[in-house]
């Protein structure tokens, strides 16, 4: 064991007349592990945050949307343009979709809702693109040949508590497309069965949205073969963007290709400066931290002056002097922040397998905070907390190395 490292763990274990400096070691610990815990629970919750909404969101909906410049005139020969699309090298599969506000009513029960055409019979279409079914199948929403029942719906596990519905019910959808009768366009209602019961672990999709085939949405919504938009997806979705312009050179200027780190941005960007914000606020604990270590080896010069005048009467350099104060900072930091990461880490598995802190779904989105730990994180962390440690050591190291020994004995 090297001098500077046997001298710095014997003065970190204060003896009795000692122990207020045993007493402001252990706060600066507790301060180095306390910051080191809460900025690894932060960064979870952020890190949940982001990749539990950007999981549920791109669960069911595209990677890629592809729309007219003039919306309100919709996509002809739907099938010859994401025939063009799937040939761009990246692309997965483009499907057409059509979507329109419906109102779905069942009883004395209603509900506002959007209701979306889905190209389900599609070969390219998979299941794991969509929502997680609780109840029916997606696949149920094409009717087979011969089937009364031409028309089906999937809906959300909310709304389908507040309609009131299960799989094999019947509702009414009524559209904004109606015939002509003497009193004006009259809506005509229609009959859906319910087909499928979904959850996305998103209330706005849960209590808001409706799907069904595209074939039903177009007759319900009188488009004909017109549908709203085209929807891709692609193998990697972090590489959507040169997807993206590959995609407006080959259809050019008529169409606006949006991406879903676009469509979103709001919602990442938000969650991205909360994410600066915690761990600006949070490391100041850290930095509350080094002030106690600070004043722990500065109150350790104050009573060693004797010991360090011995120690250079002795042979010992001005810069191993410097060292044994600068190791017991670090070692004060070590371990701070080796408790901080086993406490933080813990902390993080504890409350996401046990879902310990909920969440209004209707103003979160979700139901409880989801933790997602990283060993980067952590290692960013620990060696950040390292370093403020180390800084803490420099001013203390360096008025004990500039002590005079023979000031420091001529009174002893």
């Amino acid at each position: 064991m090297k001098l500077e490292l046997f001298i710095a763990l014997r003065y970190l274990k204060a003896k009795r007349k000692q122990a207020v400096i045993s007493i402001v070691t252990i706060i600066a610990v507790l301060g180095v592990a306390a910051g080191v815990t809460a900025l690894i629970v932060a960064l979870s919750i952020s890190a949940g945050f982001r990749e539990d909404l950007q999981g549920k969101l791109l669960r069911g909906t595209s990677h890629i949307n592809v729309l007219p410049v003039k919306t309100s005139d919709g996509i002809s020969r739907p099938a010859d343009l994401a025939r063009k699309i799937r040939q761009v090298k990246g692309v997965r599969s483009a499907l057409p979709a059509i979507y329109q506000t419906v109102l779905v009513s069942t009883g004395a029960r209603q509900s506002v809702v959007m209701l979306k055409g889905l190209a389900v019979s599609d070969s390219t279409f998979l299941t794991d693109d969509f929502f997680q079914v609780k109840s029916g199948s997606i696949r149920n929403l094409a009717a087979p040949p011969g089937d009364p029942v031409r028309d089906r719906l999937a809906i959300g596990r909310d709304l389908a508590q507040q309609l009131g519905t299960f799989v094999g019910d019947f509702v009414t959808i009524i559209s904004d497309e109606g015939t002509l009768s003497p009193l004006g366009m009259v809506p005509t209602p229609v009959k859906f069965q319910i087909a499928a019961v979904f959850d996305s672990g998103l209330f706005q999709f849960d209590s808001e949205w409706g799907f069904t085939s595209l074939e039903s949405a177009q007759h319900l919504f009188g488009t004909g073969d017109l549908v709203s938009l085209i929807e891709c997806r692609v193998h990697d979705i972090y590489h959507v963007r040169p997807i993206c312009e590959e995609i407006r050179k080959v259809l050019g200027p008529e169409f606006v290709v949006q991406d879903w780190q676009e469509l979103n941005r709001t919602t990442f960007e938000a969650l991205k400066l909360e994410k600066l914000v915690m761990v600006i606020t949070i490391s100041l604990i850290v930095f509350v931290a080094a002030l106690n270590i600070i004043t722990t080896l500065v109150m350790m010069v104050m009573e060693k002056n004797r010991d360090i005048a011995v120690l250079m009467s002795m042979g010992t350099t001005r810069h191993q002097i410097r060292r044994i104060f600068i190791t017991q900072g670090l070692i004060i930091g070590i371990v701070g922040a080796c408790l901080g990461l086993v406490c933080g880490y813990a902390i993080c598995w504890i409350c996401d397998e046990y879902h310990l802190i909920r969440l209004q779904a209707d103003v979160y989105s979700i139901s409880y905070v989801p933790f997602r730990t990283s060993a980067w994180d952590g290692l960013v962390v620990a060696l950040s907390a390292v370093a403020i440690s180390f800084l803490a050591t420099l001013y203390p190291s360096r008025s004990a190395a500039s002590l005079d020994p023979v000031e420091a004995l001529r009174y002893e």
